[in-house]
């Protein structure tokens, strides 16, 4: 059987996901620290870990896990590689309300990337040695799109041809806004899916018709409804309850400092729990205008999904949700 055969009678994750009506709200990556590395492709399925430099990072990122810190590290393609130094962009939370991370990027020389890598995420106070290598992109938007075929077979054959129509109609004509290919951001059966930085703000099942909306923001945010994953600044729950106050709120919503909590949960279903109280404080940039909202998301059905694609491959039951109560509170 040849390669072709056997993609033909796969199952695609993403496919599946939306023939069932499985929503995409909740499921965006919540991280103190994103950490992106210039990494030429091929990149196997387990790059990251595997990977020298990139596993000695990530290695160092799980044990900080153990002090309640999260860091997700990921690889970009060089498509915008300018001299023989290597790329890093670090993305990191705020401590206070935010709209987007904070960012900073670095050409730096290669065999330097580990000793970078522990002053952004470890020791901030030995950032200032590596100041002749800062960059300064403040303005630019950077979307990070999964493009990680060997991950799974759907990033690879709805993220590269989305790339390629990103770059060449929206990236090529604009100098403040970058298109990159990325290693796995998951939930791959949401793709092709990508993350928006600064803000934070993940997309999936992207199809070309949204794509003005969603880079140029010149029409309703409704529109945008059924792409949303979520954003990487609150939790699952505090996600859902997000993508509501944005439908009300209009575009001013995406610039408000904002701060998410969870105030109660189900405990009876740790990993699909039956609902959950959400509050989520919120200030304009000027500080004019604060308030908080708070909610109640209930689970109301379950769909069937398919977390890889492949033949053959298990349907799981997972619970849907939706907010039962939202209420404004001054």
């Amino acid at each position: 059987m040849t390669q072709i055969d056997i993609i033909k009678e796969c199952q695609i994750c993403s496919e599946v996901s939306q023939a069932n009506g499985e929503d995409l709200i909740g499921s965006a990556g919540n991280y103190d620290h994103f950490l992106f590395v210039e990494m030429a492709e091929p990149w196997a399925r387990n790059f990251v870990y595997e990977h020298p430099q990139l596993g000695a990072i990530y290695a160092m990122a799980e044990d900080l896990s153990q002090e309640q810190v999260s860091i997700r590290v990921m690889a970009i393609a060089p498509d915008y590689k300018t001299s023989n130094q290597t790329r890093v962009l670090h993305y990191q939370r705020p401590t206070q309300k935010f709209a987007r991370f904070e960012k900073r990027e670095f050409l730096i020389p290669h065999e330097e990337m580990m000793s970078l890598a522990i002053a952004l995420l470890k020791q901030s106070d030995e950032l200032s040695q590596f100041n002749a290598y800062r960059q300064q992109t403040g303005h630019i938007r950077d979307m990070m799109l999964c493009t990680h075929g060997s991950y799974d077979l759907a990033c690879g054959r709805f993220g590269y041809p989305l790339y390629r129509q990103m770059r060449s109609e929206y990236a090529a004509n604009c100098d403040q806004l970058r298109v990159w290919r990325c290693t796995h951001l998951g939930p791959h059966n949401f793709a092709p899916l990508l993350v928006d930085f600064p803000e934070g703000r993940y997309w999936g099942r992207l199809k070309s018709e949204i794509l003005p909306l969603l880079v140029q923001r010149n029409g309703s945010v409704a529109e945008l409804y059924h792409f949303y994953v979520g954003w990487a600044g609150l939790g699952w729950a505090e996600q859902i309850v997000e993508r509501e106050v944005w439908m009300q709120e209009g575009w001013d919503w995406i610039n408000y400092h904002k701060t998410g909590q969870t105030l109660a949960i189900d405990p009876s279903d740790e990993d699909y729990p039956n609902w959950a109280e959400v509050r989520i404080d919120f200030t304009s940039p000027d500080g004019t205008i604060s308030g908080a909202y708070e909610a109640r998301i209930e689970a109301n059905r379950t769909v069937k999904t398919m977390w890889t694609s492949g033949k053959d491959q298990p349907l799981w039951e997972v619970k849907q949700y939706h907010v039962s109560r939202l209420d404004k509170v001054v």
